[in-house]
């Protein structure tokens, strides 16, 4: 199945680096997402972060909880996301963890794609299963 909508962000709340010598900064930052369309809820993002000297490479990891309801079936479920960007050749891979949906998403597996439009604004696809 194929969900689709749009998410606003808020709250990007970076902790002092961690790590940064040789060029490289590591940083941990904690937002929040608010979705509409197909899924409906909000969820809090913990991301981990690389920033490197060279312009437009740099990556990140995150886990973010879910909760809410995917096509009007109520739950909570956790993605892992993966994004590198190579001097601006960019790759995100979102993924649902295996056996962390509860209520009736129990069972939720799949992958989320996400744009961001030139205006700025952030929308996602979300091709599921249950």
């Amino acid at each position: 199945m194929i969900a689709k909508g749009d998410f606003d962000t808020a709250g990007w709340d970076a902790e002092p680096p961690f790590d940064d010598r040789d060029g490289v900064t590591l940083g941990l930052v904690t937002m929040s997402k608010t979705f509409h369309g197909d899924l409906t809820g909000t969820s809090v993002v913990r991301l981990m972060t690389a920033s490197t000297g060279v312009e437009n490479s740099r990556s990140y990891v995150a886990l973010e909880r879910v909760e809410g309801a995917l096509d009007g079936r109520p739950g909570t479920f956790v993605v892992q996301h993966n994004a590198v960007s190579d001097r601006g050749e960019q790759s995100l891979t979102i993924t649902v963890v295996p056996d962390s949906a509860t209520g009736e998403l129990r069972g939720l597996r799949g992958e989320m794609d996400i744009l961001i439009a030139p205006d700025g604004s952030h929308s996602y696809t979300f091709d599921y299963h249950l």
